[in-house]
C-alpha cells in the first residue's frame, strides 16, 4: 500500500519577532485528515508558530521550510497561502468596521478555487445564505449576526464562534486555530469544539493551539505536541495532555515565559 505524501511537512523552522529569535527548529507532521494540537507555556512560541505559517509580518523566518500540498509556504504570500487551503483562526479576530460578516463570507466564498468548493458545484446566493444561517444556527450563534459587521460589539465568545462560523462555512484544508478556547465559558467552548469535530475528515485536518486541556474534552486529536521555548520537546496522544493538566511544565524545567508580544 502506496501512502501519500503528508499534507504539511515542517522542518527546521525557525523565526523571530522584532529581532528576538523565538522558533528554535520546530518539525510537525501533518496528514490529510489528522487533528495536532500543540500546547505549551506562555512565550514557548505557540502563535508565534501559527503565524509564521499563515505570513503574519511581525514574523521573520531565519530558516526552514514549510512544505504544505506540495508546496512551500514560504515562498508564497499570506493571500497565496490562503488560496492553497490554509485557514487562520485568531486568538484575538480583529473588527472590520463597514463590512458584514455575511458579505465577508460571501465574498471568501467567491475566491475559494473549484477544487476547494465542497461539492459539485457553487452555492447560489440564497442558497448559500441559508447555509450560513444553518452553520450558525449549528455554533447556537444568532443568525442575525451576519448582517452586523465583522465582530464590532461581539463578546469575546460571539468573535471566537464567528470565527468557527469562516471555517465551517470555507472548508479550508488546514485551520491553523490560535488559542480559539480561551476565554470561553463552557456552552461557548463545547459548541466551538462540536463545529471543529463535526468538520472531521480527509478533506479537513486542524493545527490547535492552546494552553489548556479542557477542550480535550469535547475534541479529540492524534496528536498532541508539546512546546517549551520555540521547540517541539514531546509529542504524543490526548494521554499526555492529561499528565499536562495534573503536573504542568515543571518536568521540562521550564517556567511561563514572558513572550514578545505581537500586534495581531
Amino acid at each position: 500500500m502506496v501512502r501519500t505524501p503528508p499534507l504539511l511537512t515542517v522542518t527546521q523552522l525557525h523565526a523571530s519577532v522584532a529581532g528576538h529569535p523565538i522558533l528554535h527548529g520546530v518539525d510537525l507532521v501533518v496528514r490529510a485528515g489528522e487533528i495536532h494540537v500543540i500546547m505549551g507555556p506562555n512565550g514557548a512560541g505557540k502563535s508565534t508558530f501559527v503565524h509564521a505559517l499563515m505570513g503574519h509580518p511581525s514574523v521573520s523566518v531565519t530558516k526552514g521550510k514549510a512544505l504544505f500540498r506540495g508546496s512551500n509556504l514560504f515562498d508564497l504570500s499570506p493571500d497565496e497561502r490562503a488560496g492553497t487551503g490554509l485557514f487562520l483562526a485568531f486568538q484575538y479576530p480583529r473588527e472590520i468596521a463597514g463590512v458584514t460578516l455575511g458579505s465577508l463570507l460571501f465574498s471568501a466564498y467567491r475566491a475559494l478555487t473549484p477544487d476547494q468548493v465542497v461539492g459539485k458545484e457553487r452555492m447560489t446566493p440564497v442558497k448559500f445564505r441559508a447555509h450560513c444561517e444553518h452553520k450558525a444556527r449549528e455554533l447556537h450563534m444568532n443568525s442575525a449576526f451576519l448582517e452586523r459587521p465583522v465582530n464590532v460589539g461581539f463578546s469575546g465568545g460571539e468573535k471566537k464562534k464567528a470565527e468557527i462560523l469562516q471555517l465551517a462555512v470555507l472548508r479550508p484544508t488546514l485551520a491553523l486555530l490560535d488559542e480559539t478556547d480561551s476565554g470561553l465559558d463552557i456552552d461557548a467552548l463545547k459548541a466551538i469544539s462540536q463545529g471543529v469535530q463535526s468538520l472531521r475528515g480527509k478533506r479537513f485536518s486542524a493545527l490547535l493551539v492552546t494552553h489548556y486541556a479542557r477542550i480535550l474534552h469535547h475534541l479529540k486529536p492524534d496528536k498532541v505536541h508539546i512546546m517549551i521555548a520555540g521547540s517541539i520537546v514531546e509529542s504524543g496522544g490526548v494521554a499526555l495532555a492529561r499528565r499536562l493538566e495534573r503536573e504542568g511544565y515543571a518536568r521540562y524545567g521550564k517556567k511561563e515565559e514572558s513572550a514578545v508580544r505581537m500586534k495581531l
